[in-house]
């Protein structure tokens, strides 16, 4: 099989006003099924909305390795790798994986989520030393003073000087999006200071339009391969 890239939305749990999201006691059942003892460990240490949310997306994430995989949802072990923390059983934050068979499975993942909204991405039989990070954003949340002053290089900050209002706000999450994938391409997450990393011109990053991403229009997305 050819390496290819997927990328997936998943829409909010809760969304006011609609019903087509599995009840909450669906969604426990479904993460007793599906998700391995770290994972509902971790999600137990949660508040119930922030709880669900992440139930949601973490079931959403291995239905959608396994589908890409061919294989049932419970035959995956969770196998998530941090640079501080390593990689092991009880590792449950950084960048995913899941295990087949007790050996690596043959998946790129990413995963991000914004306004309520899981982006997932997929790298299926990724060939050696690829990397993958994908991310989603929601202009509202960058709306405060001293954002560029952290966030943007000089070439960037030029690059929004004549935008003002919604503009603004779409440009910077366009391009804290860019970053944010990179950074969870190569690993390095916050870790490198945003300010230093420059992403208007990275062959390796491009944004996903809401026709790709499955995102709705008011949010940016991101995903960098390499």
């Amino acid at each position: 099989m050819a390496s290819h890239l997927v990328v997936r939305a998943c829409p909010p749990f809760r969304v006011p006003g609609q019903h087509t999201a599995p009840p909450a006691a669906e969604l426990e059942r479904d993460a007793l099924r599906f998700l391995d003892p770290p994972e509902l460990e971790r999600a137990r240490a949660m508040m119930p909305v922030p709880r669900q949310d992440f139930l949601a997306a973490r079931v959403a994430q291995r239905r959608f390795a396994a589908e890409l995989l061919g294989v049932r949802a419970q035959d995956l072990t969770v196998r998530y790798s941090c640079p501080r923390c390593g990689s092991g059983p009880g590792v449950t934050h950084g960048r995913p994986g899941y295990e087949l068979d007790g050996a690596p499975a043959p998946l790129l993942l990413s995963l991000s989520r914004a306004a309520g909204w899981t982006l997932l991405a997929a790298v299926a039989e990724p060939g050696p030393g690829q990397r993958l990070g994908v991310d989603a954003e929601d202009p509202r949340r960058l709306d405060f003073d001293g954002f560029d002053a952290v966030a943007l290089t000089p070439a960037e900050h030029r690059s929004l000087a004549p935008l003002q209002g919604s503009a603004l706000l779409s440009e910077r999450a366009r391009l804290w999006a860019r970053k944010e994938a990179f950074l969870k391409m190569t690993g390095e997450g916050l870790g490198r200071p945003p300010e230093t990393l420059d992403v208007l011109d990275r062959a390796d990053v491009r944004d996903l339009a809401s026709a790709e991403s499955g995102l709705p229009d008011g949010l940016a997305a991101a995903v960098a391969l390499g």
